[in-house]
């Protein structure tokens, strides 16, 4: 697919720093990106990150691509994009958690639960793993296997390339 814009969401209690020269190397690839500096978590970070992209007025349809914890979260995301007619044409995850309904928060209190729009995903999704240090996270090892059992393209980062080629690649296969 050919996105309007890549929206890069970092994990919670991150920065978006924590992309590194990603941004830029998808720039360099003729995308649009807007990578928001989101400093709440749960909700409230779904709720500044919408406010965020909206203020940097992406060109839709978005892509929006989401790195570790922040991987439950694209769901709420979404259904905040599509209430402000900025169609959703795809969702990517890097090494991230996928949703699942009901998923709670932090200590799952009932006004932490995360929203999931009955239609999602809506839009093609897709899982890049990247090495981090060898192996992955009990959890992401488990999201990477069910992203291919829901037939999801993934991709394996393996370098020399940059990560952001792979990201690249991956959001062409949508």
């Amino acid at each position: 697919m050919t996105p309007g814009t890549l929206v890069l969401l970092h994990a919670p209690e991150a920065d978006a720093t924590s992309w590194g020269d990603v941004p830029e190397g998808l720039r360099s690839h003729g995308l649009e990106v807007v990578a928001p500096d989101v400093p709440d978590t749960g909700p409230r970070y779904i709720a500044r990150a919408s406010l965020l992209i909206a203020a940097a007025g992406p060109a839709t349809p978005l892509v929006l691509v989401a790195r570790g914890a922040a991987g439950p979260l694209l769901p709420g995301v979404s259904l905040a994009q599509r209430a402000a007619h900025r169609p959703v044409g795809g969702y990517v995850f890097v090494d991230a958690e996928l949703p699942r309904p009901m998923h709670r928060h932090g200590e799952g209190a009932p006004h932490d639960e995360l929203p999931m729009p009955p239609d999602w995903p809506e839009a093609p999704c897709g899982y890049l793993r990247t090495p981090s240090d060898g192996s992955a996270s009990g959890g992401q090892a488990e999201a990477l296997r069910e992203a291919r059992l829901r037939r999801w393209p993934v991709v394996e980062h393996e370098p020399p390339a940059t990560v952001a080629a792979s990201l690249s690649e991956l959001v062409a296969l949508l």
